[in-house]
Formats: structure tokens, C-alpha cells, sequence
């Protein structure tokens, strides 16, 4: 009678789950790769720009100079040239809906920059002794816009929540052998096994996808995407001795960004010349 009800239930729950993930794949722009969308893509851009505005708020900004103006004149021309690629190749626009904006952050001990999802930018003074140029800046900025363009927040929050539901929906039949290892696993090491099997090897993928992306972004917008290269050495011999090993890292070293950089590079030259706007 157990087995006849879990087989019932199993069937019923695995076409509960294609009815809702079926219709909720998406396609990454230009890579084409399929990905899951559980989650209204609107719904996550309006809680992204709540929190950019309270970030806004909270932190120390740079308002004005050349550093501020040249991120939003790299920031602009990506705009404008990602846009007419799309609808150049008769396609819908994945930025039609942003609402881009742009922030200098007054922060030298922090070398890094992010692209919420919706088109909110922030980029650290202290990446900028690291970029050195506005090649390698646009660069940067490229791959931070790619995640955005390739909607990258939404699927990471679907994927979660798909792991979340098929492990609690099996640790029911499995008498919670799942919880019990991972919580072993976590107590004897410190560390997450789905973290470490799943979502890192997820996150280095979508690294590696906004890599791509953000070289195309670039060269559309008429910079000098072989500058990618020096950028990431540059970044390699800063975080010298401090990168942890791949397995435990959401993205992948700088070695391997090197040399796929360097392997994308004459190809996206010639596939996607600069747009004239």
C-alpha cells in the first residue's frame, strides 16, 4: 500500500513539476543556452532596485570627476549598442525594461563592481587601479551588464528553488537521509555539499557565460576587447595566493578566464564588429 501511494504521489508530483517548469525555460540571449525562470523576471528587477536605492543611500559615492563620467560614457555607449544589436538581428531587446543608472563607489579597499539585476551599476574606486584604462574597464562593465542581459539573478533563485523542493520531496521517502549527510558532511569539514556539488559548478558556468557576453558587449560598443587579457592579468598576480581552490569558488580562476578569454577574442572581433550608433 506505501509503495502504490508513493508511486502515485511521485507521478502526480513529477507532472506537477513539468507543468510548472516546462513553460518557465527561457533562452539566454546570443549563447542560446537554455535556462529555468521560475521567478517573473519584472518581479525581481523591482526588488533589485529597492535595493539599490537603499545602497544608494547608505553609501559613500563619488558625485562628480572624470572617473564618475567615464564609467557612465562606457555605461551609455553599452546601452545604446546592446540595444541596436538586438533589434538590428530582429530580436526583442532583453534591456527594453531597464532602468540603467550608474555609481562611483568611494571604496579603495574593494576591487569589484556588480550590475544589479535591471541595469543598476555600481563600480569600486578600488577596481579602477586594477582596470587602469577604458578598455579594460569596459571590459568589466560588459561582463557585469552580461549577467543582467542574461537574466542570471532570476536563474540562480529558480535553480535554488528547485533544489530546495526536489530534496525536501525526496528526503520524505528517504526518511531524511539527505538532511543527515549534508549536515554531517557539514559539521566534519565546514562545508556545503550542495554548495560545493550544485551551486558553485552553476555559478562558475554563468561566470564563464557573462565572460562571453561581456567580451561581445564591449567590442559592439567599439572597445579594445584584446585588453581583456592584461586586465585579468592584472587581477591574477593582485589576488596571488589568495584565490581558493576551484571547487570551492562560484567563479572560475583566473587562469582558465585567461586563457578562454584569449580563445573568444578573434572570433568576437570578427562576429561582432562595432555598431555604429
Amino acid at each position: 500500500m506505501y509503495n502504490t501511494n508513493r508511486r502515485k504521489f511521485l507521478g502526480l508530483f513529477g507532472c506537477g513539476c513539468c507543468s510548472l517548469f516546462l513553460p518557465s525555460c527561457s533562452t539566454v540571449p546570443i549563447t542560446e543556452r537554455k535556462q529555468l525562470s521560475i521567478i517573473p523576471e519584472s518581479r525581481i528587477n523591482q526588488q533589485a532596485a529597492a535595493a539599490y536605492e537603499n545602497f544608494r543611500n547608505k553609501s559613500k559615492l563619488v558625485t562628480n570627476g572624470s572617473k564618475l563620467e567615464e564609467i557612465r560614457k562606457i555605461g551609455k555607449r553599452m546601452e545604446k549598442s546592446v540595444s541596436a544589436f538586438f533589434i538590428n538581428q530582429g530580436k526583442n531587446d532583453p534591456t527594453k525594461n531597464f532602468g540603467w543608472d550608474y555609481i562611483l563607489v568611494d571604496n579603495d579597499k574593494i576591487v569589484n563592481a556588480w550590475c544589479m539585476p535591471g541595469g543598476k551599476i555600481a563600480v569600486y574606486t578600488g577596481l579602477l587601479k586594477v582596470t587602469q584604462n577604458t578598455d579594460a574597464l569596459s571590459i568589466v562593465m560588459g561582463h557585469e551588464i552580461a549577467h543582467a542581459v542574461a537574466r542570471h539573478s532570476v536563474e540562480r533563485m529558480s535553480h535554488a528553488m528547485t533544489i530546495n523542493l526536489g530534496t525536501t520531496v525526496a528526503d520524505i521517502f528517504l526518511g531524511g537521509a539527505i538532511n543527515r549527510t549534508r549536515n554531517t558532511v557539514g559539521q566534519n569539514t565546514g562545508l556545503d555539499i550542495f554548495q560545493l556539488g550544485i551551486m558553485n559548478p552553476f555559478g562558475r558556468k554563468q561566470e564563464s557565460e557573462a565572460d562571453y557576453l561581456g567580451l561581445i558587449f564591449s567590442s559592439l560598443s567599439g572597445y579594445d576587447i584584446r585588453e581583456s587579457v592584461n586586465l585579468w592579468k592584472r587581477m591574477s598576480e593582485k589576488n596571488k595566493g589568495k584565490e581558493p581552490p576551484v571547487f570551492l569558488s562560484t567563479h572560475p580562476s583566473s587562469k582558465k578566464r585567461i586563457e578562454s578569454l584569449s580563445n573568444w577574442i578573434d572570433e568576437v572581433i570578427i562576429k561582432y564588429p562595432p555598431i555604429k550608433i
